[in-house]
């Protein structure tokens, strides 16, 4: 196998994986954007007519009867009808035939055949490429995160007060990256979710960064927290974003999170993990091994 077929199949393996990984989480936009960027991928490999391919003619129909079935799924997932006809269960049976396909020589597991490529309208092409990882240490860990055009904030004003009860007011100083005077339009995303990555209070987005300096992007803004600290049972969640030129998407870079016992007055440094944002806190990888954290600073009000 030459090193540009076993970087393919590395890369196609992880998209794969991000996919499932966000159709188990409940983040279904996230899995039908990398569904259907894989089934393109694999669309396109199905048909090549280029000599220097290493698949065999009947890999290519497995590859592309694979790329039907990610098709499926995402159809499955944007259909309002209650009974899915392509389960996620059935698609991951198909992760070890596309990561074995030079060796694989099994009947395909479900009835379907490749479909012909779809031709792209001008300028569509460049939101289909795969992100690599923008961090030391593997590729292909990340997952482009698509977002509608930037609005200039959506912070919103302090609940009213209730007697007993707790209001959270949460500054968020500044951010500290590796790479921070490079981030374009970088911005953070508040919001309060439960285990499936459902909303449990309006979603908040900050204005664009004041400044950026060295390897800190500074934003020095005040979030009021939608619910009283008494009724919260669930983690905070802080997406940080950016804008890619090249990709013309806006892109989650890295995520952090802070528990209900992490809840008191004054400062506070939290870490910082790779994306995907992982609302389940179940497979979560540190963003870089250097001490950069997200620094926030808590205030209470209580009646």
């Amino acid at each position: 196998m030459s090193e540009v077929t076993r970087s393919l199949l590395q890369r196609w393996g992880a998209s794969f994986r991000r996919g499932a990984d966000f159709d188990s989480w409940g983040q279904l936009v996230e899995a039908i954007d990398e569904y259907q960027i894989l089934a393109r991928h694999l669309q396109k490999e199905a048909q090549a007519q280029h000599n220097n391919s290493e698949f065999t003619e009947e890999q290519k129909k497995t590859i592309g009867k694979i790329a039907t079935c990610l098709e499926l799924r995402s159809a499955a997932l944007q259909s309002t009808q209650s009974q899915e006809e392509f389960k996620l269960e059935d698609l991951k049976k198909l992760e070890p035939i596309l990561k074995n396909i030079l060796t694989y020589n099994k009947e395909f597991p479900f009835d379907v055949q490749p479909v012909p490529l779809r031709i792209l309208a001008p300028g569509e092409e460049e939101n289909l490429e795969f992100e690599e990882d923008e961090e030391e240490g593997g590729a292909g860990a990340g997952s482009p995160d698509s977002f509608p055009a930037r609005v200039p904030g959506t912070l919103l004003p302090r609940l009213p007060s209730e007697p007993g009860m707790t209001l959270l007011t949460i500054r968020i100083e500044k951010i500290g990256l590796k790479d921070a005077g490079q981030c374009i339009d970088p911005y953070i995303t508040v919001s309060v979710k439960d285990l499936n990555g459902i909303d449990l209070t309006p979603v908040q987005d900050t204005p664009v960064a004041s400044r950026k300096e060295d390897t800190y992007v500074h934003f020095n803004v005040d979030i009021e927290l939608q619910k009283h600290v008494e009724k919260l049972t669930k983690a905070i969640f802080f997406e940080f974003k950016h804008y890619k030129p090249k990709k013309r998407f806006t892109s989650t870079k890295c995520f952090a999170f802070m528990e209900m016992d992490e809840i008191k007055p004054g400062p506070i440094v939290i870490e910082l993990y790779k994306k995907p944002t992982d609302f389940k806190r179940k497979k979560l990888q540190l963003l870089t091994k250097k001490p950069l954290y997200l620094h926030l600073h808590q205030t209470l009000h209580k009646e």
